[in-house]
C-alpha cells in the first residue's frame, strides 16, 4: 500500500485548502488498518463553503456554457493522467476489488462522465406562436414563448460510499455545465479520493468557490447545509431513511431535491427464461462490489417450473466465487465497507432464517481478515419477510417462486421500492409487456447492462427525479418561460 497515513488532508473551500482542528480515521475494509485521517468540518466551515459557492454563482452562471464545458474537458484530461496514482488510495478506502476499482471507481464511468458533459449541448427550446382568444387580460392574438433551463443555484451534492468518485462525477458534471456552483459532501467512510479530486479541480482552472469539498463523520454539518436558505438544491444518493430526512429539512426553504434512494431490485424469470443467463445476472449481487449497489437484482421471482434448477445452480455458483484480498486479480468478492455494515448484513440474514427462509448457502463469517460476508442465498421466501421487503446492501439474494406472469408482476410491485428491475424470458416481446407493468424507474430485459444515456431514477421510495445524459442537465435546472405578443 503506497499511502501515507500521516498525509494532512484538508477541506476545499473557495479554492483554498482549509485545515481543521479535528480529524477522524479512515479504515481499509480489508486490512482494517487506518489509512489516513479525514478533516472533520465544523459548522463554520460549512457556512464558509455555502458563502463561497453563493459568491461564485453569478460569475459562473454568466460564463458561456462552452467555457464551462471546456473546463470539464480540462479536468477529464488531468484525471486521465492521474488515474494510476489514485487506484491504491480509492481501493484502500472502499475495499472494492482491483478490477472494479480500475474500471469503475477511478477510471471508466468516473472520467467518462466528465468527458460526456464536456461537450456543449443546447437544451433550450422555443415554442411556436399560438393563437389565443380574448380574455380579461387582453385581446385575442398570437402569443409566442421561449422556454429556458436556468441554473438552480448552489447545489449540495451528498454522495454514497459505494462508488464515491463515479457518483460525484454524475452530480457535479451536469450541475456545473448548467451554471450551478457545488458543495460536495462525501460519505464519511471514504472521502479521501474526492479530496484528491479537489487537487485536479484546482489544476483544471475552475474559479474559486465554484466547487467546494466539505467532509465530516457526523450528520450535523450536512444537516445544517440542507436546512440553509443558501443551498438551493440537494442532490443525494443514499438510504431512503436519510432521503426522507433531507426532504423534510429542506421543505422550509423549498429546497429542490434530486434523490436516488434505496432499491430492492426484482428479477422475474418466466418458465422459458435462460437459467444460465439469469444466473449470471443474479450472481452480480455477490461479485459486483459485494452487493453494495442499489440497482442489484437481489429479489428473484422465479417460475416454479425452473425454481429448483435456479436455486441449485445459484448455490453452486456462490461456492465458485473467490473471496479474499481485493488487490488480487482473481478475487471476485471483496469486503463490505465497514464493521458496522458487516454486522448489519449478518443480522439481516439471521432475520430471514428466523422468519422461515431457507439458508441455502452463505450466512457465515468467513475465515478472512476484513469485513466480509459470504455470498448468501435465501430460498423459499415469502413477500411478507423483512429480507424480501428491505435492502441488505450486501451479498444477499432472496428467491421466491411464482406460477404466472400476473403473479410475478404482483410480487414485483409488492414493494416500497422501484429503482431497477429485470425480466428474463425466452420471448422478448413477452418480457417487454411484463416490464411495462412493473413499478420501477428502470427495467432491463435479459440483461443487467444499463443504458447510460436513458433517464435514471426510481419510483415510490426509491427516489425523486431523473439524471444521466441530457436528463441530468435538466435535473439541475429550473424552467423559465418568457412570452410576448407575436
Amino acid at each position: 500500500m503506497n499511502i501515507d497515513p500521516d498525509e494532512q488532508w484538508k477541506l476545499l473551500i473557495g479554492g483554498e485548502w482549509v485545515e481543521t482542528s479535528e480529524k477522524y480515521p479512515i479504515v481499509d475494509p480489508y486490512t482494517t488498518e487506518i489509512i489516513g485521517y479525514a478533516p472533520e468540518a465544523s459548522l463554520l466551515n460549512a457556512s464558509d463553503a455555502m458563502s463561497s459557492a453563493s459568491d461564485a454563482l453569478d460569475g459562473w452562471r454568466n460564463t458561456p456554457m462552452e467555457q464551462r464545458c471546456r473546463l470539464l474537458g480540462n479536468l477529464a484530461d488531468i484525471l486521465d493522467h492521474k488515474t494510476p496514482e489514485w487506484v491504491d488510495l480509492v481501493q484502500s478506502e472502499t475495499g472494492s476489488t482491483i478490477n472494479i476499482t480500475e474500471t469503475l471507481q477511478v477510471a471508466g464511468g468516473f472520467i467518462d462522465r466528465f468527458r460526456y458533459y464536456s461537450r456543449p449541448q443546447r437544451i433550450d427550446s422555443s415554442e411556436l406562436p399560438v393563437k389565443q382568444g380574448a380574455t380579461a387580460l387582453g385581446p385575442a392574438g398570437l402569443v409566442a414563448a421561449s422556454v429556458y433551463h436556468q441554473p438552480v443555484g448552489v447545489v449540495l451534492c451528498i454522495t454514497p460510499y459505494n462508488f464515491p468518485l463515479t457518483n460525484v462525477a454524475g452530480k457535479i458534471a451536469p450541475a456545473l455545465v448548467m451554471g450551478n456552483t457545488c458543495i460536495i459532501k462525501p460519505a464519511p467512510q471514504d472521502p479521501l479520493g474526492i479530496l484528491r479530486l479537489g487537487e485536479a479541480i484546482n489544476e483544471a482552472g475552475f474559479p474559486p468557490g465554484v466547487i467546494n469539498i466539505v467532509t465530516s463523520s457526523g450528520s450535523e454539518v450536512p444537516a445544517s447545509m440542507v436546512a440553509s436558505k443558501d443551498v438551493n438544491m440537494v442532490s443525494f444518493t443514499g438510504s431512503t431513511t436519510v432521503g426522507k430526512s433531507i426532504y423534510e429539512s429542506g421543505a422550509a426553504t423549498m429546497t429542490r431535491v434530486l434523490m436516488e434512494l434505496g432499491g430492492k431490485g426484482a428479477l422475474i424469470m418466466t418458465e422459458d427464461a435462460s437459467v444460465d443467463a439469469a444466473i449470471g445476472a443474479i450472481a452480480s449481487v455477490w461479485g459486483f462490489h459485494s452487493g453494495q449497489i442499489c440497482t442489484a437484482p437481489t429479489r428473484v421471482i422465479c417460475h416454479r417450473k425452473i425454481y429448483d434448477q435456479t436455486v441449485e445452480t445459484l448455490s453452486a455458483v456462490a461456492g465458485m466465487l473467490k473471496m479474499g484480498d481485493p488487490r488480487e486479480r482473481d478475487t471476485l468478492v471483496g469486503p463490505l465497507i465497514s464493521e458496522q455494515q458487516r454486522d448489519n448484513v449478518e443480522k439481516f440474514i439471521e432475520s430471514g432464517v428466523d422468519s422461515g427462509a431457507k439458508l441455502v448457502c452463505g450466512g457465515q463469517r468467513p475465515d478472512e481478515q476484513g469485513y466480509f460476508v459470504q455470498p448468501t442465498l435465501l430460498a423459499d421466501c415469502t413477500p411478507d419477510m423483512h429480507v424480501v421487503r428491505e435492502e441488505a446492501f450486501g451479498p444477499v439474494v432472496v428467491v421466491m417462486p411464482h406460477d404466472s406472469d400476473e403473479e410475478a408482476i404482483q410480487m414485483a410491485n409488492d414493494s416500497d421500492y422501484g429503482l431497477f428491475s429485470y425480466v428474463y424470458a425466452g420471448d422478448t416481446a413477452r418480457a417487454h409487456e411484463i416490464a411495462k407493468s412493473i413499478e420501477s424507474g428502470n427495467v432491463a430485459l435479459n440483461s443487467i447492462q444499463p443504458h447510460m444515456e436513458a433517464p435514471f431514477g426510481g419510483f415510490k421510495m426509491s427516489g425523486i427525479g431523473r439524471d444521466r445524459g441530457t436528463w441530468g442537465l435538466k435535473a439541475y435546472s429550473e424552467l423559465q418561460a418568457i412570452s410576448w405578443l407575436a
